[in-house]
């Protein structure tokens, strides 16, 4: 396991997957508290702000185009968001959180839980298969 994980808190390896929230969804804006679940953007969201680096509520596809507040970089780093597709367009694309050691911090519907895979295993399946790109947070201005 990277040795990133070991300082992710006990209550973000068990959110459960739930579709219908998302960043800026009114059930996250609601009841932001992740044990009610999260679609892998909100999760994701969430261990970036865990580690200090917040963004906004953005939609995969805004997150693509956004350049406030991250940048797309061609390799990943800890901490980065990979983002995936089954045609590679940013549009509803599958998130994730780069963590080192050929490996990815992801919740998704088919696992329920946050899951640790390696990129081989987005491209194995059809839904993910294309990595759309990378997105680092930057530092809060």
């Amino acid at each position: 396991m990277p040795p990133l994980l070991a300082g992710l808190p006990a209550t973000l390896w068990t959110v459960p997957y739930a579709g219908a929230r998302y960043p800026g969804s009114p059930a996250a804006t609601a009841h932001p508290d992740l044990a009610l679940g999260a679609n892998c953007q909100l999760y994701a969201y969430e261990v970036l702000r865990h580690f200090g680096r917040p963004l906004p509520p953005l939609r995969s596809a805004e997150l693509w185009t956004d350049h406030s507040a991250t940048r797309q970089v061609s390799e990943p780093a800890p901490l980065d968001l990979l983002l995936y597709s089954p045609d590679g367009t940013a549009y509803g694309a599958h998130v994730g959180v780069w963590t080192g050691e050929d490996s990815v911090l992801h919740l998704c519907r088919e696992v329920g839980r946050p899951a640790v895979w390696h990129p081989d295993d987005f491209a194995a399946r059809p839904r993910y298969r294309r990595l759309v790109g990378i997105k680092r947070a930057l530092p809060a201005a």
